[in-house]
């Protein structure tokens, strides 16, 4: 898992780097999803040729909103963000996922916290603790931490000497790219609640991942088309846009998500969680040395207390989900009005990383667990 955090950690530089470069990345963003999809459909021709089940018209508009809200307007807002603020300050909010799916969920009644027990008051704690996080990232700036400085200025590069001035906290940019990414985390959140009802439906990894991402492909290249109609936008070289959009469509959207089922068949959904503010600390440290992000109290402050409300809310996941699957008289109409609920909230703590998600389910003579894999990135 740590090294999937680097890899979501690169990704992000990555993207970064193409938008100061002034690459479209709707366009990018598109041609991410076309790799993405050219190497999810073989694999799902070949591993589940035999054990799809059949796809009706329910299927394929959930597999349509799925692409929407999980792939193509996430991912158009995430990473809109990055030309409107910093890599370290998108991933940091990238972290608030959980949470917001926890509230969303709330507000629907899929979700009903038990106010009383330990669990349901370490998931509203951890959701406070991480929207005020994210609000003092946003408003408060504070003193300038210097850490060390690097000949290295890969943005001053690719601006041929043009510095670049970076987006302060307080600013219009920085709160545009505030609103940006939480308008993001909700099109997450709404995704990840209808990719549950999905997954009751179509349970096949490899066949629904390939879905998703050929309809968000298409979805966003007519997105892409509809606002830019420069054709040399579109035009592919061996340079830095090719890198990112082979990247993050092949290496994040597809080996990612075989490393990350493997992860939770051996050690749990948990365990990879843990590891997710992981990739926030590597872009911090990166971006603060190589591409001239300031780091000041004010974002250190506010990521480590987005941090902390990740944790709790895992943590309340953690002692809900052992309640669960503890032997008690069971209810049937309790247990069928809470199971989506659970699967939505699941599945927003198993992956923080913008991008498209899948489940896998294990069915067993007691219980049936949904586990959420993430197949982007950034997510992210």
């Amino acid at each position: 898992m740590v090294v999937v955090q680097i890899v979501y950690a690169g990704m992000n530089i990555l993207y970064k780097l193409v938008s100061e470069n002034g690459v479209n990345l709707r366009i990018l963003i598109a041609y991410r999803m076309l790799f993405a999809t050219a190497f999810m459909v073989p694999l799902a021709l070949i591993f589940e040729r035999e054990t799809r089940p059949k796809l009706t018209w329910l299927v394929m508009f959930q597999a349509f909103l799925c692409g929407l809200l999980g792939g193509t307007l996430a991912q158009n807002l995430y990473f809109k963000s990055f030309s409107l603020s910093s890599a370290t300050f998108a991933v940091a909010m990238s972290n608030l996922n959980p949470a917001i799916t926890f509230v969303l969920a709330t507000s629907v009644g899929l979700e009903k916290p038990a106010v009383g027990t330990l669990g349901g008051m370490l998931k509203i704690a951890g959701a406070v603790v991480g929207i005020g996080g994210a609000m003092l990232f946003t408003l408060y700036r504070g003193v300038k931490i210097d850490l060390w400085s690097t000949p290295v200025d890969l943005l001053h590069y690719d601006h041929h000497q043009q510095h670049v001035a970076p987006s302060h906290p307080g600013s219009s940019r920085h709160v545009m790219g505030t609103l940006f990414c939480l308008a993001s985390s909700l099109s997450y959140a709404m995704w990840l609640i209808i990719q549950a009802k999905m997954n009751e439906r179509y349970p096949c990894l490899y066949s629904g991942t390939a879905l998703i991402c050929t309809i968000s492909f298409l979805q966003s290249i007519v997105f892409a088309l509809c606002t830019e109609r420069d054709w040399s936008q579109w035009k592919l070289s061996w340079d830095l846009r090719l890198l990112a959009a082979a990247y993050s469509g092949i290496v994040c959207s597809g080996v990612v998500v075989a490393v990350i089922a493997w992860c939770i068949q051996a050690r749990g959904p948990m365990f990879v969680s843990i590891f997710n503010p992981l990739s926030l600390l590597i872009v911090a440290l990166v971006g603060s040395l190589v591409l001239e992000e300031e780091l000041h109290l004010g974002s250190i402050l506010g990521a480590v207390l987005i941090v902390c409300g990740l944790y709790m809310v895992l943590w309340g996941k953690s002692r809900e989900m052992k309640m669960i699957n503890q032997p008690e008289p069971s209810k049937s109409s309790q247990e069928s009005q809470s199971q989506s609920s659970e699967i939505a909230t699941a599945s927003a703590i198993n992956n923080n990383n913008y991008g498209n998600y899948r489940s896998i389910k294990n069915i067993s003579s007691n219980s049936l667990t949904t586990l959420s894999l993430a197949i982007d990135g950034d997510s992210s």
